[in-house]
């Protein structure tokens, strides 16, 4: 097998690269949590206190989602907030929720990810050093938001496997 990143047919060749990190990453993400128990997916680690499986699925869905508006240049819509939940909790932590399974969550994403590349199919490659809107104040450019939703799944794929490492010890 080569591995190798390839560019979308139906996007301009800097976009399409960026898009297959994100595409990439996000089939890495979809074959780690396959198949896996209602009781791992709500899992916090040994002593309870971590972010659960779910929690960092739906927040990396979130987070993906939040981009795609920023770099539209619009509001996320009141029904998409309320849908997938607050970024945090008024703790300033992950929203806590358990019992929702695997595959809607995977559902909500999977629409998430038809979002992102309908957006990268019109997007130019011109367009990518557009100055956007982050966050605290500061600002990024599209090419740095789509490379930054790649960069976060692969971040919390991290966190992810080392919670099945606990689970499967317990």
């Amino acid at each position: 097998m080569i591995l190798d990143l390839k560019g979308e047919l139906t996007m301009e060749p800097i976009v399409g690269l960026l898009y297959s990190m994100v595409d990439g990453n996000y089939r890495r993400l979809k074959s780690i949590v396959g198949g896996m128990s209602q009781r791992e997916l709500d899992y916090k680690g040994p002593k309870q206190n971590y972010n659960s499986i779910a929690q960092l699925l739906r927040h990396l869905a979130l987070v993906d989602l939040n981009w795609v508006f920023r770099i539209k240049g619009e509001k996320m819509p009141l029904n998409s907030e309320n849908k997938y939940g607050p970024i945090l909790d008024e703790d300033n932590r992950l929203p806590q929720f358990d019992g929702i399974p695997l595959d809607v969550l995977l559902k909500e994403y999977d629409d998430v990810m038809d979002m992102i590349k309908t957006l990268c199919q019109q997007l130019t490659d011109l367009q990518l050093t557009r100055i956007i809107e982050y966050e605290n104040g500061n600002q990024a450019t599209i090419q740095w938001g789509i490379w930054h939703i790649a960069d976060h799944s692969r971040y919390h794929q991290a966190h992810i496997n080392q919670l099945r490492k606990w689970f499967n010890e317990s």
